[in-house]
């Protein structure tokens, strides 16, 4: 047997579960000897229990063919913020170390159901909610971070550690780590799958965010998570021929590195030579306080998201939080209405301006992931399309000066969920081929 099973994707490993030429052991045997390697360097885990693995997966193995489910085998790796019955859940917080909730989260629950195999613990931001990085290094280059709060998500399916991924998104925590690991990233629609069992930062913001090295994938976990749109999408059998596309570089276009400029612009090209319309257009000025608004919003949030551990371990607790508890970001209960109210009121001209496309293209980042690992970026480009409640899909395929992956995002109306994934499928074929930018590892 190949000793290279970990590379496989999850729709690759179901194939070969159903015919029978795998077996779930044997398949977890060669992930978990592939993260053993890389562990020390990438360190994407922050709990995985090798003897506790491969007892699932045996007991997959003995599943009868006609009662298996729709992931059968295949293996998920969960952010720590999220729980896990008979696995530690501690959000990178001294408070919870080594604290094991016996219950999982609704998101769980669904794959287990599935017959997925559930890896472990991905390492995350403080409560995913800081810009501290965790000891999780960029698989494409150690030296560099590979964005957060997601941070052990995004890089442990980059590097092959897990086919597919679970994360979190209140501000940029799914979409900055799919562009700086390269790979597939999706925030749906808010709401759209059940928040329950996962550590509360915003709820007017959070959502689970999902990863994957291809769109089929993404594809599997939006069907066991239910995310369906009114109307079915359609078949896009041309690609992206004859297809509408709007370019929107945001009111935070001057944060932009020399990276993400040279991808809007090739990104665009490479969809007209293969003959979709492309149109450049601008945020009306009614969204000009966008930014800000989720600012006030995230912040004003974290006051009551925190208020427990500030009162039970305020000196275990990260500065950035304590600060949001104790009010020194200057918002007052007037401001938080006010962005409340109006970022309700934005939703649905977004919606309306999105609809004249099949998808609106948009930056993921403001560049390659940055040196360093103490800090994972900045959300600049992200925070709006959250607060927005949108679905997003960040699609690898370009890179940065020093040969860093960097993405782009689709973005459309809520709840287009379904015919975003589609929309995904065609311009992420053209644009893994022929961007610029192939993964080495």
């Amino acid at each position: 047997m190949s000793n290279d099973l970990y590379r496989f994707t999850a729709t690759e490993a179901l194939k070969r579960f159903e015919d029978g030429s795998l077996k779930v052991s044997e398949y977890a045997t060669s992930l978990l000897d592939h993260i053993d390697r890389h562990q020390p360097t990438v360190q994407a885990f922050e709990y995985i229990d090798r003897s506790q693995v491969l007892q699932q997966a045996r007991a997959l193995d003995d599943v009868p063919k006609d009662k298996r489910g729709p992931l059968h085998g295949v293996a998920i790796a969960v952010k720590d913020v999220i729980y896990t019955k008979g696995m530690p859940t501690q959000h990178n917080s001294p408070i919870y170390k080594d604290d094991q909730p016996e219950v999982d989260a609704a998101s769980v629950m669904m794959l287990r159901a599935a017959g997925a195999l559930i890896l472990g613990k991905t390492r995350t931001t403080e409560f995913a909610a800081t810009v501290k990085g965790p000891a999780t290094t960029n698989p494409h280059d150690s030296s560099r971070t590979p964005g957060g709060s997601s941070s052990g998500s995004g890089a442990a399916v980059a590097d092959f550690q897990a086919p597919v991924a679970l994360g979190t998104q209140t501000g940029g925590s799914t979409i900055r780590p799919g562009s700086f690991n390269g790979v597939y990233a999706m925030k749906p629609t808010w709401a759209s799958i059940s928040r329950e069992g996962q550590k509360v930062y915003s709820l007017i913001l959070d959502t689970l965010g999902l990863y994957a090295r291809s769109i089929d994938d993404l594809k599997l976990l939006a069907e066991v998570f239910g995310l369906k749109d009114d109307q079915p999408p359609r078949a896009l059998t041309d690609g992206v021929k004859g297809m509408k596309f709007a370019l929107l570089r945001t009111m935070v276009w001057d944060q932009a590195g020399l990276g993400t400029r040279n991808a809007m612009e090739r990104g665009a090209e490479l969809l007209k030579s293969h003959g979709a319309e492309v149109k450049e257009i601008g945020f009306p000025a009614d969204f000009d306080r966008l930014p800000d608004w989720h600012s006030c919003i995230l912040k004003s949030d974290g006051r009551t998201a925190f208020r427990p551990e500030y009162m039970v371990a305020k000196n275990k607790l990260d500065r950035s939080l304590v600060e949001h508890v104790e009010e020194a970001h200057g918002y007052t209960r007037k401001t938080y209405l006010e962005a409340f109210d109006g970022v309700s009121a934005l939703r649905p001209k977004w919606d309306a301006i999105a609809q004249e496309y099949d998808a609106v293209i948009v930056p993921s980042v403001p560049d390659e992931a940055p040196g360093g690992i103490e800090s994972t970026g900045s959300a600049v480009f992200n925070s709006m399309w959250t607060a927005l409640h949108v679905p997003v899909i960040n699609i690898p395929g370009f890179q940065g000066e020093h040969g860093m992956p960097i993405g782009l995002s689709l973005v459309a109306p809520r709840y287009h969920d379904q015919a975003l994934l589609e929309v995904a499928k065609v311009v992420g074929e053209i644009w893994e081929s022929e961007g610029g930018w192939k993964s080495k590892l």
